[in-house]
């Protein structure tokens, strides 16, 4: 099995050194500040967190958050020393946001592990302590390529329980030392409360650290910020997003169980256009929350394409914002969408116009696991939702499309799907292959029934057993992700299913040939 990459740390020329550059996005109000002056911890602002975010071979956002109003300052350099800065960049974190702040590093070289500092000022001028975090910019050449996804975060009550490592599939990913982290969704679970205990099967008690936003339901816009605010309380949580970029998408629980754009609300009811209040405070939250760039005329958009040098891209896809507000049910009426018409022809244009070598699909959710909240119905040629899938992987193999990967979580298992159209009742498509791995911190569940509609396999599988029940608590071991290797020299794809243990479970090897049918598997079980 590959190892992971090492860090890559190469000089930068001495023209790269030579760059001075600085941008501001002051906001009214603020005025010029005066000079910091020396004054007790606690009347300085803090910083709650810092991560990086949607990065690409020239640029990187940046994201932190303080406790008060105050501005971001932002320092970037090659080295962690910070002996020579590339770029330094301002802007406000105030309370209309959180006290969040994100900006667009750019102008930065390729393949480069990058260092960047964050300190916060108020309007007194007094400066806090400074933070440094890391990212890599991604390669303009055919070197290595890792990194990980998963999904689901502090669900079904498992809060952070500090005795048990909180956690703790943060601190394992970390190690890893990837390029980039793919969330895959349910960042959060807004529709979860967090009690102060747990009882286990086995007798012992889960004590959670417990706030006063994680003990209702989210409806407010401060109770959907609360949620995120929480998982900021782990400390392998904050390690890992200080060095590890992420690419971040979403799912149901950003907002409520099985969501939908028309169907999920609160008292507050509709917009005057129809759109859900409720639904419009979550997509804030997150918003403000992830460290995404900012896309003022697309008004909030998730799904989009994220370029990481030549033997990959991204298609960061959203199964939620634009489906039909029904269940996906047999006799229901035959009109439904999961991706709706406008990002259906998005992807299909991208992935066209793709010339990497690999293209991984980021979806929220499986494609052939049976599920009234996704795509699969049962056994049977394509309805309801799985019309869309069934016109995408026609277009792909119409348009000579290779080379395609699915991701996803949701299901809280961990799984290795193939697809091929000799097993399958719509048979217009390529092979390919379809990888579930979550939660990383979650119930556990049991894996669930796939149907025949496009010929999926389990090739493996691991969740809980009959004996242990659903909703399995964290301490028993069983939270998962997913790693992926692509090699510099031959594009041979690796992907590994790992445990909260930093086991590996099962890996596969495919090679990016269009008559690689299915790629070679390596390890059927370790």
């Amino acid at each position: 099995m590959p190892t992971a990459n090492s860090a890559r740390r190469r000089g930068l020329t001495r023209r790269q050194l030579l760059v001075r550059s600085a941008s501001t996005a002051a906001l009214a109000g603020f005025g010029a500040l005066a000079r910091p002056y020396l004054s007790r911890a606690a009347d300085r602002p803090a910083i709650a967190g810092i991560q990086s975010g949607d990065v690409a071979s020239d640029s990187a956002v940046i994201w932190a958050r303080a406790d008060r109003a105050a501005r971001m300052h932002i320092e970037c350099a090659a080295v962690e020393s910070f002996a020579s800065i590339l770029r330094t960049v301002s802007a406000d974190a105030l309370p209309e946001r959180d006290f969040t702040a994100k900006l667009l590093l750019d102008g930065l070289p390729p393949g480069q592990d990058l260092f960047y500092r964050v300190r916060f000022e108020d309007r007194e001028g007094t400066s806090g302590e400074s933070r440094v975090g890391h990212f890599r910019t991604a390669p303009a050449d055919r070197r290595p390529v890792s990194f990980v996804w998963s999904g689901d975060v502090v669900g079904q009550g498992w809060g952070i329980d500090p005795a048990r490592g909180g956690l703790r599939s943060y601190r394992t990913m970390l190690d890893e030392r990837p390029d980039f982290f793919i969330h895959s969704g349910d960042h959060i679970y807004a529709d979860c409360t967090v009690p102060s205990e747990q009882k286990l099967p086995n007798g012992e008690i889960w004590r959670n650290i417990v706030t006063e936003e994680k003990s209702v339901v989210a409806q407010s816009l401060d109770q959907f910020r609360g949620n995120y605010k929480y998982n900021w309380l782990d400390e392998s949580f904050r390690a890992f997003h200080a060095e590890v970029p992420m690419f971040a998408q979403w799912d149901d629980h950003e907002v409520a169980d099985d969501w939908s754009p028309l169907g999920t609300t609160d008292a507050t009811g509709y917009e005057a256009d129809g759109s859900s209040r409720l639904v419009a405070r979550a997509r804030r939250a997150f918003h403000e929350f992830m460290p995404m760039r900012l896309m003022p005329e697309r008004d909030g958009r998730v799904y989009r394409k994220i370029p990481y040098g030549p033997l990959l891209d991204v298609f960061i896809i959203d199964m939620r914002s634009y489906r039909d507000s029904s269940w996906n049910k047999q006799g229901d009426p035959d009109h439904a969408c999961i991706l709706g018409q406008s990002q259906l022809a998005w992807l299909k244009r991208e992935l066209v116009a793709s010339d990497a070598v690999w293209k991984v699909i980021a979806a929220d959710l499986p494609i052939g696991l049976v599920s009234l909240d996704a795509v699969a119905l049962g056994d049977g040629p394509p309805a309801r939702r799985e019309h869309e899938i069934a016109d995408l992987l026609s277009f792909m193999k119409r348009a000579g499309v290779r080379n395609t990967v699915w991701l996803t979580a949701d299901m809280h298992y961990t799984a290795a799907h193939h697809y091929d159209p000799n097993r399958a009742v719509f048979q217009e498509f390529e092979p390919f292959w379809e990888f579930v791995s979550g939660p990383l911190h979650a119930g556990t569940w049991s894996p669930g029934e796939l149907d025949n509609t496009f010929g999926p396999k389990a090739m493996y599988q691991k969740g809980c057993s009959a004996e242990q029940g659903d909703n399995l608590a964290p301490c028993f071991g069983l939270q998962f992700f997913g790693r992926v290797d692509i090699d510099g020299k031959t594009g041979v794809m690796t992907v590994t299913l790992k445990d909260v243990d930093n086991h590996d479970l099962w890996s596969v090897y495919i090679e990016p040939r269009p008559d690689a049918r299915p790629g070679q598997i390596m390890a059927q079980h370790i």
